[in-house]
């Protein structure tokens, strides 16, 4: 889904610039000390961003970091209100306000505020939702159920989200006012760090539901858990990671280090390349990059397709390859011919037409529906087949497997 709008008079999307939002942290309680911004330096702070490439201002004041120490509602205003005094109408881009509150929302909004981003996806303050919508303002939306962050592994990152712009949209919140963010971090103690590589590197996935996404990576533990480094010492590794989200499609990137990042995001969106695409007078196409058959549901709701038609179809969109190696002639003409009645297909060397070789590999292709009917007509043959059936159905499987691909 083509994604294309005006953010606070920024625009954002597929065919624009990848934006930054630098952070303006007045939170001493963070994970990342370097990172906080004492009071009388807020305006130079935010300035120096400016000049290095920040297209927003992000100010929040209260750390979200689990191991911190929790404060009051009415510290997060004594820190907040007057940094807001000091930037707005005094920085040259949108201020975006980092709350979980509603009512705080509604103040900053009247200061002049332009965004409201609020990591509990809406769900924290019953009264924030209503807020949004009142003030027509966008609003960033974090994957959460519970709690801020504490969406554990790619798919339940997509439940979530699909529930929370649900939850925003029905309240009144314009859908172009919407941009998410996958909650990338240690939110809650079970999110183990290959949580989110699996997140990052299936980031294109989010591309179902048609908003701009925002990914939040800068210093995280994650990446601490790689280096073994302190959150002081996690720049380098942050620009890998932010490179590959922009790769994977981010399409706003929050960050203390705006200049450093700035480099990665230019070189990196420049390698990304544009989206495929195609248009003459009223008619277009668009290239998706479905690569998990459960997201296919969400593009054909979004067209109107049947719940029951979804789930018949959703098997067929995506393609696997599979190079299958040793075996022999007579098993992979059985598998070809096999392949073939299912609708999909093998290559095979010349060698095995004239049964010329006792060992040979090739390559199968078909759509993860095809290669499942495939794998259960082997299963039943003779010989080795169903062996080489189950280890179709365990490539298959490992596709999906959180844990193989990045533990």
């Amino acid at each position: 889904m083509v994604v294309d709008t005006t953010i606070a008079g920024i625009t954002v999307g597929d065919a624009h610039p990848v934006r930054i939002m630098g952070v303006i942290n007045l939170s001493g309680e963070s994970f990342y000390k370097g990172s906080v911004t004492e009071p009388g330096n807020v305006v130079t702070t935010a300035e120096q961003m400016v000049a290095e490439g920040a297209d927003f201002i992000d100010v929040g004041a209260r750390s979200t970091w689990p191991l911190a120490d929790k404060i009051t509602k009415e510290e997060e205003r004594r820190r907040l209100i007057p940094a807001l005094e000091q930037l707005i109408g005094n920085v040259d881009v949108p201020i975006s306000v980092d709350t979980q509150c509603a009512g705080l929302a509604r103040d900053t909004l009247e200061m002049g505020a332009h965004i409201i981003n609020d990591v509990s996806g809406l769900g924290a303050d019953p009264g924030m939702a209503g807020v949004v919508h009142e003030y027509g303002c966008p609003v960033v939306v974090m994957a959460s159920d519970g709690v801020p962050g504490d969406v554990i592994g790619m798919d339940a990152v997509m439940h979530s989200l699909d529930k929370v712009i649900r939850n925003a949209e029905d309240t009144g919140i314009a859908p172009e006012k919407i941009i998410i963010d996958p909650a990338i971090g240690k939110w809650v103690p079970g999110k183990v760090p290959k949580y989110d590589f699996e997140t990052i590197d299936q980031l294109e996935r989010l591309k179902v539901f048609g908003k701009p996404v925002l990914a939040a990576i800068s210093r995280k533990s994650f990446i601490g858990e790689v280096l073994n480094k302190p959150s002081a010492e996690r720049l380098i590794g942050s620009i890998a990671a932010t490179a590959i989200a922009v790769y994977k499609g981010a399409h706003i990137i929050r960050t203390h280090d705006v200049a450093d990042t700035d480099d990665a995001i230019r070189v990196a969106e420049t390698i990304k390349g544009r989206n495929i695409t195609a248009v003459k007078q009223d008619y277009s196409i668009e290239a998706l990059d479905i690569t998990s058959a459960e997201d296919a549901t969400g593009y054909f709701n979004r067209i109107g397709t049947t719940g029951t038609g979804g789930r018949v179809m959703k098997d067929k969109t995506v393609l696997r390859v599979l190079k299958i190696n040793n075996v022999n002639t007579t098993q992979s003409l059985v598998i070809k011919q096999e392949a073939l009645s299912h609708g999909c297909d093998a290559a095979l060397p010349r060698d095995a037409i004239s049964h010329e070789t006792d060992s040979l590999d090739f390559i199968l292709m078909g759509t993860e529906l095809q290669l499942k009917r495939l794998a259960a007509k082997l299963e039943c043959q003779a010989g080795d087949l169903p062996l080489i059936a189950g280890l179709v159905r365990s490539a298959l499987q490992r596709f999906k497997d959180t844990t193989y691909r990045y533990g």
